[in-house]
């Protein structure tokens, strides 16, 4: 059985679907945006509501109080081709408080060229904050879009100090 729960934020409420102690989704959007959007295998499981998700809960309280590195500690999962998956590992490596480009990530991911597939594997990720596709800016270093706004976007880059 997968949990869900979700809670307030300085940037709006933050929803979470887990597998025990591995995310599988996290947004600002609500439940109706997340689960459609699991792997088909998640997708049909069972979900029950509770109040928080023993240690995921905690290190995302903790990012929001400061902690910025706590999120680095949370096991994922989420589908997606082996390319993506590429790119969201990756992804995790930036370190908090620095941004990279979309194309230094496709240089990273292994496929210089695929700008547009790491724009594509940022757009889709399922799991917003923890795998941090805010933390992907423009070649010229402008912010770019975010799926939650822009303003989630720089909020969370300020909290990190990349701004």
């Amino acid at each position: 059985m997968l949990s869900k729960t979700s809670f307030k934020t300085p940037i709006g409420q933050l929803y979470l679907i887990a597998d025990q102690q591995i995310l599988l989704a996290a947004g600002f959007s609500g439940f109706d945006d997340l689960i459609p959007r699991l792997s088909p295998a998640d997708s049909v499981r069972e979900i029950e509501q509770i109040t928080e998700i023993p240690v995921i809960s905690e290190l995302i309280s903790d990012y929001f109080r400061g902690d910025t590195s706590s999120l680095n500690s949370i096991k994922v999962r989420q589908p997606g081709a082996p390319f993506y998956q590429s790119v969201w590992k990756e992804m995790r490596k930036i370190p908090v408080g620095k941004t990279w480009s979309y194309s230094e990530l496709a240089k990273r991911a292994g496929s210089a060229g695929a700008v547009r597939a790491v724009g594509t594997a940022c757009s889709t990720n399922l799991i917003a904050a923890i795998v941090p596709c805010h933390r992907i800016v423009k070649s010229g270093g402008s912010l770019g879009n975010y799926a939650y706004g822009v303003e989630v976007k720089e909020w969370l880059l300020k909290h990190e100090g990349a701004l």
